[in-house]
């Protein structure tokens, strides 16, 4: 097996394309391993976080929004990037909870990091279960240019959607997955 320094690209060049509010893009001149040149169109983001937030009958939490890159509405998990109001990244998982669900959870465990798209992009994204919710007292404003529809799945119902192929969000398959570990 190859040693790791043996695929490592020098950036040789890197271009600012675009700053907007939540990613960076760039263009990069690369130099390969064996001397050749390419280009890079990297991804800048701040990371990111989803939660499997599962109700005391045993149902998880969806939300029903339309996404704009696809076109079309989409089931996921709640979700967040993290940003500045944030001091620790559990920070964000309660905040994101808030906001989306207005719910609180009693107990939040960290399941998995992983990298959400990593041919162009550097968001990483750290996937929570969130359980024992209870309504917030203090419900956070929502982001006013989204509109969420909470829907509640019990494990049958995400089972039916994971095999039709309408769960289609790689972090909302990622939580059902772990939440069929669960099941035993």
């Amino acid at each position: 097996m190859k040693s790791d320094d043996q695929f490592v690209e020098k950036v040789v060049e890197e271009v600012e394309k675009f700053q907007g509010n939540i990613i960076r893009v760039t263009e990069q001149v690369v130099e390969l391993p064996d001397g050749r040149t390419s280009k890079r169109e990297v991804v800048y983001h701040s990371g990111a976080i989803a939660i499997l937030a599962l109700t005391d009958q045993n149902e998880m939490i969806v939300e029903r929004q339309w996404r704009a890159p696809i076109r079309a509405v989409s089931y996921e998990v709640p979700a967040g990037k993290v940003d500045e109001r944030d001091t620790e990244i559990i920070d964000t998982v309660n905040r994101e909870l808030n906001e989306e669900t207005r719910l609180q959870a009693g107990k939040v465990e960290a399941v998995a990091g992983f990298y959400t798209s990593i041919g162009f992009s550097d968001e990483f994204m750290t996937l929570y279960v969130a359980t024992e919710l209870t309504p917030v007292a203090n419900a956070l404003p929502q982001d006013d240019d989204e509109m969420i529809e909470l829907v509640y799945w019990n494990f049958d119902k995400a089972t039916e959607m994971f095999n039709s192929g309408e769960m289609n969000d790689a972090k909302t398959v990622m939580a059902y997955l772990y939440w069929k570990t669960l099941q035993k």
